[in-house]
Parts: C-alpha cells; sequence; structure tokens
C-alpha cells in the first residue's frame, strides 16, 4: 500500500511543471480533505519552487479548495454517516461523542486542518455528528489557510533552499506550534474558570 502512495505521489509530482498543474492542484486538495490519501503539500511545494513568485497564490487556491472539500466531507458525514455511525456505536455512545464534539469541535478541526492529522477523517466525523456548519467552515478556513500559507510564505522568502526543512521538519513544527496552542488554551481556560470561581465566590 505505501509502494503505491509513494508511486501515486511521484506521479502527481510529474505534473508540477505542466500546464494542467494548478487544476490538479486543487483537485488534489479538494478530494485530499474528503477520502484521498495523499496530501497537496509535496506538489504546492513542488510548483512553488518552480515559481516562488506564484506561491502564495497556490496557497489560496490550495487553502479554498480544500475548504470546499471538507464541506463535501461535512455533507457526506450529514447526510450519509449516521446511520453507519450508529451501527458502529450505540445511541448512547455517540450522543456522548456528540456532546464532546459539539462542546470541543471547533478546535478538533482547526487543530486537523493544520496539523498533519487525517484532515478527512475530521471533516466526514463533523457532519455525522451534526456540527455547526459555520463553526466547522470558519474553523477550517484559519487551520487550511495557515497551514499552507506559513508552507507558501517560506518557499516565497527562502526558495529552494527551504526544500529539504518543508520536506522534512515542516509537519515536525506544525504538530509543535498545535502543542503549544492547546497548552495555552488550556492556561487561559483555567484562569477564566478561576477568575469566575473568585468573583462568585
Amino acid at each position: 500500500m505505501m509502494e503505491f502512495i509513494h508511486s501515486l505521489t511521484d506521479w502527481l509530482l510529474d505534473f508540477s511543471d505542466s500546464q494542467w498543474a494548478v487544476l490538479i492542484l486543487g483537485l488534489l486538495s479538494f478530494s485530499e480533505s474528503i477520502f484521498f490519501p495523499i496530501p497537496p503539500d509535496p506538489l504546492l511545494i513542488a510548483m512553488g519552487i518552480i515559481e516562488p513568485s506564484n506561491v502564495l497564490w497556490l496557497s489560496l487556491v490550495v487553502t479554498l479548495s480544500s475548504v470546499l472539500g471538507a464541506i463535501v466531507g461535512h455533507f457526506i458525514g450529514k447526510k450519509l454517516g449516521r446511520p453507519l455511525a450508529r451501527r458502529i456505536f450505540d445511541e448512547e455512545k455517540l450522543s456522548k461523542v456528540e456532546g464532546l464534539f459539539t462542546k470541543y469541535g471547533s478546535w478538533a478541526i482547526l487543530m486537523a486542518a493544520f496539523t498533519p492529522i487525517p484532515y478527512k477523517v475530521f471533516t466526514v466525523l463533523a457532519g455525522v455528528l451534526n456540527m455547526d456548519r459555520r463553526t466547522f467552515v470558519i474553523a477550517s478556513i484559519i487551520g487550511r489557510g495557515t497551514r499552507f500559507f506559513l508552507l507558501g510564505g517560506l518557499i516565497f522568502a527562502f526558495g529552494d533552499t527551504i526544500e529539504s526543512f518543508v520536506n522534512t521538519d515542516f509537519n515536525l513544527i506544525t504538530v509543535l506550534i498545535g502543542l503549544v496552542l492547546i497548552v495555552v488554551l488550556c492556561i487561559v481556560v483555567l484562569c477564566i474558570n478561576r477568575y469566575h470561581s473568585r468573583k462568585s465566590g
């Protein structure tokens, strides 16, 4: 399976300097938010290195097409996922998960959109658990936009000298940033809760 994915990735990278490159990049980003196993990052990197002056425009293409794909994933999950979820989980467990996702879902979507966590799983799950679409779209735009514009910005600023870094360490950096954001969020929530406890006491 991994050999197939690597071969497919190499095949897609062959389009990086073709006239169809932007269309393929958009389709790849769109489908990856629903079911496709290969993220758009490698193709975005290859195209950005070929034309660094266009990489921010390409980042916008990837962001918008990824969010559009996520909306379709949400729709699929909402229309088709619930009956399947009921076969896997009993209604009581599903209701508990739904409550947690409703409470923290936007942060889960934000982290999945920004980090290497499989974003497609969360887009469909958000639909299955009936997450508010507007909140879902906003979190997706912020997460996907931050990821792809950060990647595009590095390529724009450093060109092909940054290639080895973005290919090997970029995902690690996004994970670390995600963890920092989670820690900061927990500290903020803890401080707010303590403030309200003291005020009410």
